[in-house]
């Protein structure tokens, strides 16, 4: 049985946290699209970005609201006046705005802008006001919550209520609260608090001890009825609470919780995987609900019960979360509509533009391996193809390696629209690969990650390689696929390369570097 009384909201924040996590930073048009696709799905409120932090975050927010069909938009600001009104100039354009204002309650968080309890009161009390005389739809959390002291924290949230805050979200800023104290303090301050009925209490779990998923369902059974999370669990730290998790557990567990949401579900895997490719945040195999091995089956007595019945060791449908029930390989001779039909069955609907693109690099692929799975489709779709307008395109590659001795790379590419060549030797292809990209286009970009993984089983399945660059505090990730692990390396590291030259010239100089500190709640 359903009722609004039991209804979950679903506020996204992979656009905001989510983005937070070291090297996720997404391009104007990539969170467009990742918005675009939580509207799709049915996400209620969208945390589109923190206004005030950069002008790119203020553009993509206010773009975003613009292009808002369903979903409410949220910006983030703290609790000063500035970031309140840069916030509303940003979401106002959206069909249904909200502001989410915050401030560190704890003693620990108190102490940043030295602030005493009752100062602290006063700003809330302000800014709350003020936010709501612009916005009829507003949010307040008090950072820290689950280690505020307990008088302060009823103090400061009847307060906020008082003021005009529709929705209080209670946040686990650092993963440190356990289920049973998320219920108990959720249902404590709508018993203790004076208005609290009146109001939408959320739940925001970060998950440093694991405990995130588990914390914000027993925050729903405590009484809240809005849980902040993100695609992939993706957040600073370890993260935040995974979407599809909570999601998947209040329906298939809805005999113990009684609660809905409004979210597609089979639209939970192709949205799980766009997020991946655009943070370049893997998703790891054993990941619940999104990961690759999260219904694969491998012990013979569980293949042989699933063949018999699904429901012996699988507690959901495939189908349920977007996995398509027949995987078919395509191959060599499979045509442009074969193509099409499986990109749909994907949730990739493409124009005939984008089609032949893919259709050609399809081709390419298909001479190259005997079958091409689904994931390789989706790894063709995912990869960065070279863009005219990049400054750096790989031309051609040629690596030698032998035993014993250093491996030499002939790399020539186009810098600037002039061909250059450079060899290069290195301990290893890879190494000396972008030795010899550094040698065409010197830079001082440190390597943070360089992660490799095999889209599909045999030694002919392609390799998506993901980089992650630094460099003078701007952060950009790269990722390309192909089924020779240097080539995709090397497009891996030229595309991370081409992203770190337009962020720096949008940010100029000392810019969108994330240096608004006080952020995180």
């Amino acid at each position: 049985m359903t009722s609004e009384q039991n209804r979950v909201l679903i506020f996204d924040t992979t656009l905001r946290d989510g983005e937070q996590s070291p090297g996720a930073t997404m391009t104007h048009d990539e969170k467009l699209e990742i918005a675009g696709l939580l509207d799709d799905m049915g996400v209620d409120i969208i945390e589109a970005g923190f206004p005030i932090a950069s002008e790119g975050d203020f553009n993509a927010v206010s773009e975003i609201a613009k292009n808002a069909k369903n979903a409410v938009i949220c910006g983030l600001a703290r609790a000063q006046l500035p970031d309140i009104d840069r916030c509303w100039e940003a979401v106002k354009h959206a069909p249904q705005s909200r502001i989410h204002t915050f401030i560190g309650t704890s003693p620990l968080h108190r102490a940043i802008p030295n602030l005493t309890q009752d100062e602290m009161v006063d700003r809330i009390a302000q800014t709350v006001t003020h936010a709501r005389n612009l916005c009829d739809n507003v949010q307040w959390s008090p950072m820290d919550a689950t280690r505020t002291e307990w008088d302060y924290l009823c103090r400061v949230v009847e307060t906020a209520i008082k003021c005009g805050a529709s929705t209080i979200n209670i946040p686990d800023t650092v993963g440190y609260t356990a289920p049973v104290e998320s219920a108990d303090l959720i249902r404590r301050l709508i018993e203790t608090v004076p208005g609290a009925d009146e109001v939408i209490f959320a739940t925001h779990c970060h998950n440093d001890l694991g405990m995130a998923t588990a914390n914000a369902l027993a925050a729903v059974a405590g009484g809240a009825r809005q849980i902040e999370c993100t695609i992939n669990g993706l957040g600073e730290r370890a993260g935040n609470t995974a979407l599809e998790e909570v999601v998947m557990a209040l329906k298939v567990r809805g005999d113990i919780m009684p609660y809905h949401t409004a979210i597609d579900t089979k639209k939970i895997m192709h949205i799980s995987r766009r997020v991946a490719t655009v943070s370049g945040f893997a998703v790891q195999f054993n990941k619940a609900i999104v990961g690759k091995n999260a219904f694969a089956h491998e012990s013979g007595i569980h293949q042989d019960g699933v063949l018999k019945n699904a429901e012996t060791f699988e507690i959901m449908k495939p189908e349920d979360v977007g996995l398509a029930a027949n995987s078919l390989p395509l191959g060599k001779h499979s045509g442009r509509a074969a193509l099409r039909d499986k990109l749909g069955q994907l949730g990739h609907e493409v124009g005939d533009n984008q089609l032949k693109d893919i259709f050609v690099r399809f081709k390419e692929l298909a001479d190259r391996k005997k079958e091409v799975y689904d994931e390789d489709i989706i790894a063709l779709v995912s990869a960065t193809a070279d863009s005219d307008a990049d400054r750096l395109q790989i031309v051609s590659l040629r690596v030698l390696c032998g035993t014993g001795g250093p491996a030499e790379a002939t790399l020539e590419m186009e810098v600037d629209g002039k061909e250059v060549i450079a060899t290069e030797t290195g301990d290893g292809p890879v190494d000396a690969t972008f030795k010899a990209v550094r040698a065409l286009h010197p830079n001082k970009a440190r390597l943070q990650l360089y992660q490799v993984n095999a889209v599909t089983e045999g030694t002919d399945a392609q390799a998506t390689v993901s980089v992650r660059l630094e460099e003078d505090g701007i952060i950009a990730t790269g990722q390309s696929a192909d089924t020779d692990t240097v080539v995709a390396s090397a497009k891996a590291y030229v595309h991370a390369l081409n992203r770190l030259m337009v962020r720096r010239e949008k940010a100029g100089p000392g810019a969108d570097r994330r240096e608004i500190s006080y952020k995180e709640h």
